[in-house]
């Protein structure tokens, strides 16, 4: 029996709902045989992945285990290749040894890959010099060169995102299936510019320390720890282009469910979150765990209806709620959005994103984060949710495996001046390398005291 939720759904009932964000195509033709080829192609994830990370979710929100969501704002069609996207899952796996050392649970490893292609925009359109274009959506709708040919939405490069986020989850399932992600080397996980961070010995004393005592296991039981040998990684995006999303929606004939197969875990985006939208419509009808991002804008009454429409039955590790509030404005939303959500009867995950809310411009013009204001979020949110009886169950950070300049801060004291040496991001800035292992090491300390001070 399917369920009265998705008698009346159909993962094209969306249409029939206020769309925002989404582009505007010049031949409508072009487009609807483009979203039937995708429909017909093979599906990138499959249900009994997403239904397994569900399960994993639904721990996190008993307090039994910890979500780590991360990678970049925006995925380009140039990020497809393999030492950028071995460097993405070595930052991700990294962080994740630190944290199951420092939180004593285990860690639900998503990345924000393979499928990440496309950015909400606050203005349909962008003038420089006089000359107004169409904004860049993200390389899912079109290009980010300031020319008429590269700002027209492309119905093409539906498809050469859905390729592209194929290969790069295959090449992530080839590494960790390969030993990649093996605990009892995590060597090899080394970037190589890690040597350089001040956290290196603190990270080398933590990777060795989980190392010997699978070694010393093993030695006294004569038996492997086969769990530690992989990890289970999973990916997600905003469902932001709802076309794109709706040509991978399958109906799995044994579940009797409908599932978006394009990736593990969708989200929507502050921008898309109306109660009578296009987005909430398709995500109501989806088997997925879903997340949504929540703000200051969002009072009581939007979140509570959020909450009972997107999962009416309350079902464990269905809804996640990813806060990003910003350091200034955390003590007084979160705690009115725990209430909420607590009078409606339901649970849910709650994420805390540190990033979006701290997002200021630089002296010299470029959109930054500091450091110390993502860390004050992060602790805030600790704190709130301990006080109020409440459980924070994960993290959402923007991040790169790669050595740039984007947000300041940090233990190298990144100032404004030195955004200009590499700062590569076309959205929105992400912590580095260095930064980011920094944040997990800071989150496991934290975690640790609490924990000592506790007993």
């Amino acid at each position: 029996m399917r369920s009265p939720e998705t008698t009346a759904w159909h993962p094209a009932s969306w249409q029939s709902k206020p769309a925002q964000q989404q582009p505007k195509y010049a031949d409508p033709a072009h487009l609807e045989r483009v979203v039937a080829q995708l429909s017909r192609l093979p599906p990138i994830v499959v249900s009994w992945e997403v239904e397994a990370l569900r399960e994993r979710l639904a721990a996190a929100q008993r307090g039994q285990a910890f979500l780590l969501q991360g990678g970049d704002c925006a995925e380009t069609f140039a990020d497809c290749e393999s030492d950028q996207i071995a460097k993405k899952l070595k930052i991700l796996l990294q962080m994740s040894l630190v944290l199951l050392h420092g939180l004593k649970k285990p860690i639900i490893r998503v990345g924000r890959m393979a499928g990440q292609y496309a950015k909400p925009r606050s203005a349909d359109t962008e003038t420089r010099n006089g000359v107004t274009l169409p904004s860049y959506r993200g390389d899912l709708v079109n290009r980010p060169e300031f020319t008429p040919e590269a700002r027209a939405a492309d119905p093409e490069l539906l498809l050469r995102g859905y390729e592209r986020a194929a290969l790069t989850l295959n090449f992530v399932r080839a590494l960790i299936d390969g030993g990649f992600a093996d605990l009892h080397h995590p060597e090899y996980w080394d970037l190589g510019f890690v040597h350089h961070s001040p956290f290196k010995d603190q990270y080398q004393r933590i990777a060795s320390s989980i190392a010997d005592a699978l070694d010393f296991f093993e030695g006294i039981s004569g038996q492997q720890v086969h769990e530690a040998t992989r990890v289970d990684f999973y990916a997600s995006h905003e469902g932001l282009h709802l076309l794109y999303e709706q040509a991978q929606t399958r109906f799995i004939e044994r579940r009797q469910r409908w599932y978006n197969l394009s990736t593990h875990m969708p989200w929507i985006g502050m921008r898309t979150a109306q109660l009578d939208g296009a987005h909430v419509e398709y995500f109501r009808g989806i088997a997925n765990p879903i997340a949504v991002k929540i703000g200051t804008a969002m009072d009581a009454g939007w979140l509570q209806g959020l909450v009972t429409t997107l999962n009416p039955h309350n079902q464990p590790g269905r809804l996640t709620l990813i806060h990003r509030y910003g350091a200034k404005e955390i003590e007084r939303a979160l705690p009115r959005a725990i209430e909420a959500v607590r009078e409606t009867g339901q649970t849910v995950l709650w994420v805390c994103d540190p990033m979006h809310g701290n997002t200021e411009t630089s002296t010299g013009g470029l959109k930054t984060r500091r450091f110390e204001n993502i860390l004050k979020e992060l602790d805030l949110a600790f704190r709130i949710h301990a006080e109020m009886g409440s459980y924070l169950g994960g993290v959402h950070i923007e991040l790169t495996g790669e050595d740039v300049t984007e947000c300041t801060g940090g233990a190298r004291g990144l100032s404004d001046a030195d955004l200009q040496r590499a700062y590569r991001s076309t959205v929105d800035p992400r912590l580095n390398y260095e930064q980011a292992l920094e944040l997990a090491l800071l989150i496991a300390d934290r975690a640790s005291k609490n924990r000592r001070s506790a007993a």
